[in-house]
């Protein structure tokens, strides 16, 4: 006779493989609920989330796919922005968005990741006239075009006794080019070629360093920038000359500069920068 193949008494039975699926299946299931309730809510209800200071209009689209023709903070234009969730992350308490921002003839492309400690920018593409963004207190009264690439950009939000959490820049990873740049208060506004400024790394105990370096034009520049990611303050070191197509204005400053720090053998001059952002 064969050999009985029941289970011997004692031994566990294997749970049923409908029972493995219930999981998933479930998670399906709340995913697609959510999506659902994403697409149906109107774009509008991202005044919701908002901060007090921060106001919104003009909406079209919904808290899916949708945009903000009009955002300003303490009555300062920001701008409009365009959006796509990322509704899976949401299970795990992260909201991952796709950004395209406008600012008049500034353009701007990310992904973003944010969670209760860090917000992650990747793949930022971005780039206009930067006297666009005088309204953010960049580079005011200074005029050229800038592009930004950058692979990543992580700000973490610090909790100061008192305050509201703070962010802090602890990590970037990219290239930031200026062209035909210029300011009314060096040389009467004349044009003062290219810069790149190319930054990759972790903000350790001290901050964080980049390098800056000219990419033509009337002035050579070599320089280091040490950030201070604690007091948010910065300093540029480095030298600076003239090249033969340089103006006689800018010669002329450049040539008082070399009355406080002196020339060296190549006819460079040192510099030292401290700001604050």
């Amino acid at each position: 006779m064969p050999t009985s193949r029941s289970p011997k008494r004692g031994a566990k039975l294997a749970p049923p493989r409908r029972s493995r699926l219930i999981l998933p299946v479930a998670l399906i299931i709340a995913l697609s609920l959510l999506g659902v309730v994403l697409v149906a809510l109107p774009a509008s209800m991202l005044n919701r989330f908002l901060a007090p200071s921060v106001v919104a209009g003009d909406f079209s689209g919904s808290l899916w796919h949708g945009s903000a023709g009009t955002i300003s903070a303490n009555a300062h234009n920001l701008g409009a922005v365009e959006w796509r969730l990322n509704p899976w992350p949401l299970l795990h308490l992260t909201l991952s968005v796709d950004l395209h921002w406008v600012k008049l003839g500034f353009v701007a492309d990310a992904a973003a990741q944010m969670n209760q400690h860090d917000l992650i920018l990747t793949h930022v593409q971005a780039g206009g006239p930067i006297e666009d963004l005088s309204e953010f207190g960049i580079a005011q009264g200074w005029r050229g075009t800038s592009r930004f690439n950058f692979s990543t950009l992580k700000l973490s939000f610090v909790n100061e006794s008192g305050r509201a959490p703070a962010a802090t820049l602890t990590a970037a990873a990219g290239d930031l080019n200026v062209s035909n740049l210029a300011s009314p208060q060096i040389a009467g506004g004349t044009d003062l070629g290219g810069y790149v400024l190319h930054v990759d790394g972790v903000a350790g105990a001290t901050g964080m360093a980049a390098e800056l370096n000219d990419t033509g034009g009337p002035l050579e520049l070599t320089a280091t920038i040490h950030f201070s990611t604690d007091t948010h303050t910065g300093l540029l070191s480095g030298t600076v000359r003239e090249r033969p197509d340089a103006s006689p204005a800018l010669r002329s400053e450049l040539n008082t500069l070399a009355q406080l720090h002196v020339r060296d053998a190549q006819g460079r001059i040192p510099v030292e920068l401290e700001f604050t952002l």
